[in-house]
């Protein structure tokens, strides 16, 4: 990883992402995963150490590192990425109240699988 001149204001924005997304965890209108994620975003950007241990873990060898450097993923990747996002997207169409919102949530589910089906090449699982 390179040395990065803007490193102390990607620690900053992650950790106050942190902070944001601890205070969504009691605040309903505040959303907690966005900011989640862009604290892990900022927080690789500004330290090779988190860089290493985020890349080193578990979830990240087997949803991502594939794709980080081929653009492809295992049929049985999307699959485990699509059909939890699916499923909380279909909670929410149940709790919506009006049909503009489920419209859109129909939307959303139909682009997810539409782009991972024909952004993202699919490759066959490597037998060990």
């Amino acid at each position: 990883m390179k040395k990065n001149p803007l490193r102390i204001l990607w620690l900053i924005l992650g950790f106050a992402a942190i902070g944001i997304g601890a205070v969504g965890v009691v605040l309903p209108v505040l959303p907690t995963t966005p900011f989640l994620l862009l604290a892990s975003f900022c927080l690789a950007k500004g330290s090779e150490k988190f860089h290493t241990w985020f890349t080193g873990t578990k979830l990240y060898k087997n949803h991502l590192d594939e794709f980080v450097q081929n653009r492809s993923m295992t049929l049985k990747t999307k699959f485990s990425l699509l059909l939890p996002a699916s499923g909380m997207l279909l909670l929410a169409f149940a709790a919506m109240p009006n049909w503009y919102g489920r419209a859109f949530i129909i939307f959303l589910i139909i682009f997810k699988y539409v782009y991972f089906f024909t952004r993202i090449k699919t490759i066959p699982v490597e037998k060990s």
